[in-house]
């Protein structure tokens, strides 16, 4: 199974928020009992909503290089540093 993407998050989560609240508005609900039922109900739908999003079929668009940014670009090998070190004063 594939991690769950953006979108699929924020839709499942506002589904599951906005079910609840609406529920528990809708019904009056004030024992427990009620209210847990209502909350499952929220995070069941809301688990649907988000598992029934379509994916993303196509990739990400990404720009291949071409051949003249190819061949401008360089290889840098690092070198050895060169200059006064502490290993290297003399005088008083």
């Amino acid at each position: 199974m594939q991690r769950p993407n953006a979108a699929q998050l924020t839709c499942g989560s506002a589904t599951v928020v906005l079910t609840t609240v609406a529920l528990l508005l809708l019904s009056g609900t004030t024992t427990t009992l009620g209210i847990a039922v209502i909350c499952l109900a929220g995070l069941l739908l809301g688990l649907l909503v988000a598992v029934t999003m379509p994916l993303r079929t196509t990739g990400v668009k990404t720009t291949a290089p071409t051949p003249a940014s190819a061949a401008r670009e360089e290889v840098r090998v690092p070198t050895a540093r060169v200059g006064a070190g502490v290993d290297t004063r003399t005088g008083s």
